[in-house]
């Protein structure tokens, strides 16, 4: 079996059509939002859906954020009602992330639109938005990467990583689809 290998030539990295949606200047006012408040055991859960809001998200109600929530991008968010976002989940949405009504993302589960082209040298982007459906769980410390919709009242288990669509009402762990 020959294995093809790809040299890797980082330094000409170019990022090429990745475009972050906002200026440096609301890019930097939002992590500074982000560390210095919206993360915090003392920040009031009650206050992170309108921090969210005021960078651009656009979040339902009765949305319930724990402490160390980390978001890449407000403005590249969609959460509908009822929503529970868990302790520590990492919603690294350098695409869009959808997430419907009645969703829970587990303490620790990352959500991760990001990616790269294995086979180019330079190791350009190869991001795709990430869609939850309604009724939808990712348990906790499971990953979904980029591209996926997670359908609805689908589960990604614990620990389990989906890197393809997961049907409505299928739950895949980390044995597979079951």
């Amino acid at each position: 079996m020959t294995v093809s290998t790809t040299a890797r030539r980082l330094r000409g990295f170019s990022g090429a059509g990745y475009d972050k949606g906002r200026g440096l200047l609301t890019q930097a006012a939002w992590f500074a939002v982000l560390n210095l408040v919206f993360m915090k055991w003392w920040c009031p859960p009650r206050l992170r859906p309108p921090l969210l809001r005021a960078f651009g998200a656009r979040v339902g109600e009765r949305v319930l954020i724990r402490h160390r929530v980390r978001v890449q991008w407000p403005w590249k968010l969609t959460v509908g009602d009822d929503v529970w976002l868990g302790e520590d989940s990492w919603l690294i949405n350098l695409e869009p992330i959808s997430i419907a009504h009645d969703v829970c993302v587990s303490q620790g589960a990352v959500l991760c639109t990001g990616s790269h082209q294995r086979r180019s040298p330079t190791f350009e982007f190869d991001n795709a938005p990430i869609h939850l459906a309604e009724g939808s769980w990712v348990a906790a410390r499971a990953m979904v990467l980029r591209g996926v919709t997670v359908g609805a009242g689908a589960v990604v288990g614990a620990g389990a990583v989906a890197h393809r669509d997961v049907p409505p009402g299928a739950v895949h762990t980390t044995g597979g689809a079951v």
